[in-house]
């Protein structure tokens, strides 16, 4: 039987929020004329469902590669939006979300979005 009541929708995470992360909200400041995003070494601490599903697979010019992606699910909070990053406490690993947050069923109790780690180099 669905998990409704008459009229009105209703969500339960499917597992516990147990994997603890710190949201980075950019700040910006400008540089020469162009806004530029600043990262704080620590964040806002929260706890989400972090699962990977071992990642994305993608094929670019004939190369098979796996990007380092998750699904987050966590409690809603306004000021987590698409232009802030996580950080896996337990990893130290830094993810950016990919789009825009969902609300789910729009009723500010919980959120879900994908994030891709940020990767190193030139």
């Amino acid at each position: 039987m669905a998990n409704f009541k008459v009229g009105m929708q209703s969500f339960r995470p499917a597992i516990p929020y147990t994997t603890a992360i710190e949201l980075l909200i950019p700040e910006y400041t400008t540089v020469k004329g162009v806004p530029t995003k600043v990262y704080p070494e620590n964040g806002v601490r929260m706890n989400c469902s972090f699962k990977t599903y071992l990642g994305t697979e993608t094929v670019t010019n004939d190369l098979f590669t796996v990007l380092d992606t998750a699904t987050i699910e966590t409690w809603y909070r306004p000021d987590f939006k698409s232009d802030c990053r996580i950080k896996v406490l337990e990893t130290g690993r830094i993810y950016e979300i990919l789009g825009s947050p969902e609300d789910i069923f729009m009723r500010h109790q919980f959120i879900k979005c994908k994030v891709q780690a940020v990767e190193g180099g030139a």
